[in-house]
């Protein structure tokens, strides 16, 4: 899948539609205050710390992190993570425990519970042909 390099507006689609800083959305029937949102982007580290490489590593030190802000588990089956640039990451059968949080990285990896992994491999380090 595409990676969320360079994430300036990353939004959770299907659902719910919230960016790192989102603000909770009005009610639509005016008598109650104010609703979060049941999964929100919660952090999102956009650039690999240090210096960039394009390896697997700092790839994988680009993420996006989202939270179940609910007592309940949430399938995110279908939604879909799109940076403005266009780039998707659609969630398969991920289930997220109540208050959890998962973190999505761009490199190659072993997802686990708390970590996805977008699985783009690193840029070709081959010389270019002109020098």
């Amino acid at each position: 899948m595409p990676a969320l390099c360079g994430i300036a507006a990353t939004v959770l689609t299907d659902g719910a539609i919230v960016s790192a800083t989102a603000l909770p959305a009005a009610a639509q029937d005016g008598d109650r205050l104010h609703q979060r949102p049941r999964v929100e982007i919660s952090r999102v580290q956009a650039d690999s710390p240090g210096r960039d490489d394009h390896s697997n590593r700092s790839l994988n030190n680009e993420w996006v992190e989202i939270t179940n802000t609910t007592r309940d588990t949430t399938n995110l089956r279908g939604r879909t993570l799109r940076d403005s640039d266009g780039n998707r990451y659609r969630f398969d059968n991920v289930r997220l425990a109540s208050r959890a949080t998962l973190r999505i990285h761009t490199g190659n990896g072993r997802d686990t519970r708390t970590d996805l992994f977008q699985d783009r491999c690193p840029p070709s380090r081959r010389p270019s042909r002109n020098g």
